[in-house]
């Protein structure tokens, strides 16, 4: 059966999305979340943005990229307690997506399906180049997937992954550029052992 224009647009403008900013670390990913959301605020929408408590490298509550854009924002210590959003929220902006447990994928789920443009940043990869937290499963439910890419710190090519250059092995290490580089492939993997 064929929908009409007319319910078609009924049924679309009823249900939200999920749109995923994923990459390495120094790819931009903040800085796309913050554009869409500003863009949001310019078209009077009422936005909602989280990020995760343990996540204080730059501000306790604000979102800030490595260009020094900022936002505001609500650290939660957990996925769940982004559904305690008001009824008017719009568009809800998660960062750091790979630091919130395995819950986020239904959450993001449960807002779009209320209606709300739900826009996700978070790293697909960890410093060994396996998927991270949940954003491989965001990835696998968005509507809209965007990779954004850094600049090799080897041989500036386009870099898609995040090398950890501190000592440290456990999976979650909260730093800057004293403990990653972005790099390519090549030399990702050319300096470490498989």
């Amino acid at each position: 059966m064929l929908f009409s224009e007319d319910r078609f647009r009924q049924r679309d403008a009823s249900y939200g999305s999920i749109e995923v900013i994923c990459g390495s670390m120094f790819s931009g990913k903040t800085e796309e979340l913050i554009r869409r959301m500003r863009r949001a605020q310019f078209a009077k929408l009422s936005v909602e943005l989280f990020k995760p408590k343990i996540d204080t490298r730059y501000h306790d509550t604000y979102i800030i990229s490595h260009d020094s854009n900022s936002i505001p924002s609500l650290p939660v210590e957990n996925s769940l307690a982004m559904l305690a959003i008001g009824s008017e929220t719009s568009v809800v902006g998660i960062d750091e997506a790979q630091f919130f447990d395995e819950n986020l994928p239904d959450v993001c789920t449960t807002l779009a399906n209320k209606g709300i443009r739900v826009i996700v940043a978070g790293l697909d990869m960890d410093f060994k180049g396996r998927p991270f937290g949940p954003v491989p499963n965001l990835m696998a439910i968005a509507e809209h997937v965007t990779k954004v890419h850094a600049v090799c710190m080897r041989c500036g090519a386009p870099a898609t992954y995040s090398y950890r250059i501190a000592a440290a092995e456990q999976q979650l290490l909260l730093g800057e550029k004293e403990h990653y580089e972005p790099r390519c492939r090549a030399c990702f993997f050319q300096h470490r052992e498989v």
